[in-house]
């Protein structure tokens, strides 16, 4: 009986030492989709698209640590712009959290994941008017277009995101993803709200 019992626990640790080997200890992923403002954001904002980046460590199949980089930028509504008297403005939104990761599959070829937390958040609105000329240089003029800023608010608030996601393996390393996450700021007026769609690939 204890000849079982202790090769029972070799067996354990050997299965544990085997499975350490085959999850690397660092992963990292980029990815590009579409961002959809929600709430009172929303009111004011079009469906917008976002970039994303992370990198983080893994401390076994099914859990890693992630530090994520976001961009998000989103046209403001004709309706605003009508109101304010803009032609044209823009929201972007910069955020850098720190992301605990569990996957609830244990990073299989299918791997079913949530991960949530928290961070800086950097909002910037600019309303602009369109602009155009000609730039006289040695060989003549050339028209030249661009945009004028009327006006622009930026603000640096904490913020948390909470999400779930599928990565899909393939026979190599890298795993294609795709994740929904729901981002909150504290603005000073309230909340910004949003939910970035990305896809993209993991390593």
């Amino acid at each position: 009986m204890t000849n079982k019992i202790l090769v029972s626990l070799i067996g354990m640790a050997a299965a544990g030492a085997l499975q350490a080997q085959e999850v690397p200890p660092f992963t990292f992923n980029a990815g590009a989709g579409f961002t959809s403002p929600i709430g009172t954001f929303g009111r004011y904002n079009d469906l917008g698209w976002n970039v994303q980046g992370g990198a983080g460590f893994n401390f076994n199949s099914w859990s890693s640590l992630m530090v994520d980089v976001g961009y998000n930028s989103l046209g403001i509504n004709s309706t605003t712009l009508f109101n304010i008297g803009a032609p044209g403005g823009t929201s972007q939104i910069w955020s850098f959290t720190l992301d605990p990761v569990v996957h609830l599959t244990g990073r299989r070829r299918f791997d079913v994941y949530v991960t949530g937390g928290g961070g800086d958040y950097r909002l910037e609105s600019q309303f602009t008017t369109p602009v155009g000329g000609f730039d006289v240089g040695p060989f003549g003029g050339f028209p030249v277009f661009g945009n004028q800023v009327l006006a622009s608010y930026s603000v640096n608030k904490p913020g948390f995101d909470a999400g779930l996601g599928v990565n899909l393996g393939s026979k190599w390393r890298a795993k294609f993803y795709a994740e929904a996450r729901y981002n909150r700021i504290y603005t000073g007026n309230g909340a910004t709200d949003y939910i970035p769609v990305t896809f993209g690939v993991r390593f």
